[in-house]
């Protein structure tokens, strides 16, 4: 499986940005897909995730500011970051979770992070 991360960048707080993620690969399904992210010197962390059945999860820190969206015909996840602060900075880890037929077999992959900064 491939993820392919894009939207990462750099803005002033306050400021927004969108991160996509695409996922491509020989899968029958693709039932999560999120972000995490590290900052350096910090634990990795969950940003967001979603999942097939609609249902979505939001780390504390981003609860209220972030939208994870998940498109399941194009097998693509969108997360919508709003009121940027200078902690949310960091590399952001697209992963996803499927299976690889309809009898069975699990996968998870996460894709290299795109980068994000914000200045004060």
């Amino acid at each position: 499986v491939q993820l392919q991360a894009s939207g990462g960048g750099s803005v002033q707080t306050g400021g927004s940005l969108r991160l996509s993620c695409a996922a491509s690969g020989d899968f029958f399904s693709i039932n999560v897909m999120g972000w995490y992210r590290q900052a350096p010197g910090k634990q990795r962390e969950l940003v967001a995730r979603t999942s097939s059945d609609g249902s979505s999860r939001y780390g504390d820190s981003v609860k209220g500011r972030f939208v994870i969206s998940l498109d399941n015909t194009k097998n693509t996840v969108s997360l919508q970051m709003n009121n940027l602060k200078p902690e949310d900075s960091g590399a952001y880890e697209c992963y996803a979770e499927g299976l690889w037929s309809a009898e069975g077999g699990a996968w998870a992959d996460s894709g290299q992070g795109t980068l994000v900064t914000v200045s004060s």
